[in-house]
């Protein structure tokens, strides 16, 4: 049986990260934010707690794959801390609704994004069905699955010029990043009173109760747009001497992501007041950093931030497919999901079959639901597991302290211990306040308990 061999070193490693993790979120998810919390300091301070929280699960994770470097992630050590079937909810999950919804959620973001370039036809319907509008903005969904099939596509040739690819646009996309944060700060369009200035109907109501609730319900914007920073992890039979460059990799990459992130959310406030991001928050199919860009450079700098987002979604979008592919590999390898899947390309080296599963179920979530409901249900879902994922680092310590750690989570134990502590907030708060999002992402990861009994119904 062909295997996967490595051919991935540490810059390569670290570009994956930054160019899974800085896709859409971080050009649209002020708005809703604001919405939520309506004053400038506080949505600012909604992406630097996220994002510290980010790093704290990454440093978590990093212990894990420096122990268990191999393919499929918290899918192969899951195995190790809790047993086959947690491991299996878990690449489950991750096929049903974390990993699959994101890379629907990017291409739909792709599509919004070349839809404001290039005017697609306005076909679509908004009538529904059980409470799912299946074709509405329908040019939108077909261009999104149209990024979806050719991606696959690509990744299926192999994944050194996948690999390729995202490092020249990682490359793009972080010098344009510069730019534009440069151009920024420096416009004549904006004002530092918008950084000091909110908007006291919402401010006013906010209560400490309140706020706690606002900033869990904002910050699901915020971990949307770090969300991907564990993926790295899915391809460690990939990576060369996985044990030493995959921690190293995924702490570089988040870093460089949390500058990144807070300096762009400055920028926007600085260029635009809080209050024009909450009434863009009512047109869900306008893009934040599109309009900011309007206001600084006219009709050519919106055109310039429309490019950036295609060049960020695009890269985001093949990095995801790439890497998330191999959950899939790796259960049907374990004789926990489909056999074919377990599938290796014999000329391209690549999980073929598993390629292709996913994208089918992609476009099936694409045209499911709409970016936002996508988003806010893949952030949940996704944390559930990476809480488990933390707790793990401090179970393996205490059941196997003679496992070779090549690196070990700096703060243990607080660092993980405050994370996991986040992790059943989030889900709490979730469950109460958007009870809708929190339903349907449980009932598909609870679908999997069913399949397991019927893959392993012989045995």
């Amino acid at each position: 049986m062909e295997i996967l061999k490595p051919k991935v070193g540490l810059r390569s490693a670290s570009f994956l990260v930054v160019s899974v993790i800085i896709g859409s979120g971080v050009f649209k998810k002020i708005a809703p934010m604001a919405h939520e919390l309506g004053a400038p300091w506080l949505v600012i301070l909604c992406w630097v707690l996220a994002g510290l929280i980010s790093l704290a699960g990454a440093l978590s994770t990093a212990e894990m794959v420096s122990m268990f470097p191999n393919s499929g992630g918290e899918y192969y050590y899951f195995q190790k801390i809790y047993g086959r079937f947690f491991s299996f909810i878990y690449g489950w999950s991750s096929f049903t609704v974390t990993k699959t919804a994101a890379i629907s959620a990017l291409a739909y973001i792709f599509a919004q994004s070349f839809n404001s370039i290039f005017p697609l036809p306005e076909w679509g319907s908004s009538q529904s069905f059980l409470g799912i509008a299946l074709f509405e903005n329908l040019s939108i969904k077909l261009m999104a699955a149209l990024l979806i099939v050719l991606l696959t596509m690509l990744n299926y040739r192999g994944v050194k010029f996948a690999e390729r690819l995202s490092r020249v646009l990682t490359y793009s996309m972080l010098f344009a990043i510069i730019v534009f944060i440069i151009a920024g700060l420096t416009s004549s369009k904006g004002s530092i009173q918008h950084l000091t200035t909110a908007n006291e109907s919402i401010t006013n109501r906010l209560d400490t109760w309140m706020l706690v609730k606002a900033m869990f319900v904002a910050s699901l914007g915020a971990f949307w747009g770090y969300e991907g920073w564990n993926n790295i992890a899915y391809i460690g039979e990939e990576i060369k001497e996985p044990k030493k460059n995959l921690p190293i990799a995924l702490m570089t990459g988040t870093v460089v992501v949390i500058c990144a992130y807070v300096l762009l959310n400055i920028v926007f406030i600085y260029i635009m007041p809080i209050d024009f991001f909450i009434g863009l928050s009512s047109t869900p199919n306008k893009i934040a950093a599109v309009e900011v860009a309007s206001q600084m450079g006219g009709p050519i700098g919106m055109t310039l931030v429309a490019l950036l987002i295609l060049t960020t979604t695009l890269n985001s979008t093949n990095s995801s497919i790439l890497m998330s592919s191999r959950i899939m590999y790796a259960m049907a390898r374990d004789r926990n999901f489909f056999k074919k899947a377990e599938s290796v390309h014999p000329k391209y080296n690549t999980p073929d079959v598993a390629l292709f599963i996913q994208a089918v179920w992609a476009i099936v979530l694409l045209f499911s639901g709409s970016f936002d409901q996508l988003t806010d249900m893949l952030v949940f879902a996704s944390f559930l597991f990476y809480g488990c994922s933390a707790l793990g680092v401090i179970l393996m310590r205490i059941k196997r302290p003679d496992i070779e750690r090549t690196y070990k989570v700096i703060g243990y134990p607080f660092v993980p211990a405050i994370f996991c502590l986040f992790c059943v907030a989030l889900f709490v708060i979730t469950i109460i306040n958007q009870p809708g999002e929190a339903i349907w992402g449980l009932t598909l990861i609870a679908t999997g308990a069913p399949v397991y009994w019927w893959l392993h119904r012989r045995k």
